[in-house]
């Protein structure tokens, strides 16, 4: 963008892992609504505190409010709540913080383009799997009724589409696994990886 200049940090993304004794990324859960995606991101940042690894959840419904009240649920305003998130997780990563982002993210491409953004060796991939008809049971928020009543146009699920990823790092089936049991598998891949092990 002309005239604008980006500032480089006295700090870099190493100094600040040292500092803080960990790596820092992006673990993206994505998967229909209700499927367990904000609840298990809260039970992990939960988990990696009492582990004192920094980290924090970002969730769909919460960016709504703030950075991302003023878009649709488009084609066109997903993509760019999704750009939005993308920036700011990979600010966080920058910062050294294990960013727990839950959004639906329906789309392949849309996900590739966030990882794109925040930068393959600092993203991983959790497909919370669960079928839309166990979702619809829960419905926590009583959204998919109203999308069947058609109050709600372009519900993921409902009339418009959610495209499962091809081959996310982990599968997470959500209709099986408890929470505790979801959060571990996912401590014991990023612990594989060596991503959230004390430097």
């Amino acid at each position: 963008m002309e005239h604008v200049v980006w500032h480089e940090s006295l700090v870099n993304m190493a100094d600040r892992h040292r500092a803080n004794k960990h790596r820092s990324g992006v673990i993206w859960f994505t998967g229909l609504s209700a499927s367990g995606k904000s609840t298990i991101a809260h039970h992990l940042e939960k988990e990696l505190f009492d582990r004192r690894i920094r980290s924090y959840v970002l969730d769909g419904d919460n960016i709504r409010h703030g950075i991302n009240s003023n878009l649709d649920f488009s084609r066109e305003g997903r993509r760019e709540n999704l750009r939005r998130i993308a920036e700011v997780s990979k600010l966080f990563v920058d910062s050294g913080i294990v960013v727990l982002a839950a959004f639906i993210s329906p789309y392949r491409d849309d996900r590739a383009f966030v990882r794109d953004i925040v930068g393959t060796e600092h993203f991983f991939e959790v497909y919370v799997n669960c079928d839309l008809d166990v979702c619809e049971k829960r419905d926590p928020k009583g959204l998919y009724k109203k999308a069947r009543a058609g109050i709600i146009k372009n519900y993921t699920g409902v009339d418009a589409p959610y495209e499962e990823p091809e081959s996310p790092d982990i599968n997470l089936d959500t209709g099986s696994l408890s929470v505790e049991e979801s959060v571990e598998k996912v401590l014991e891949f990023l612990e594989e990886k060596r991503f959230i092990l004390l430097l």
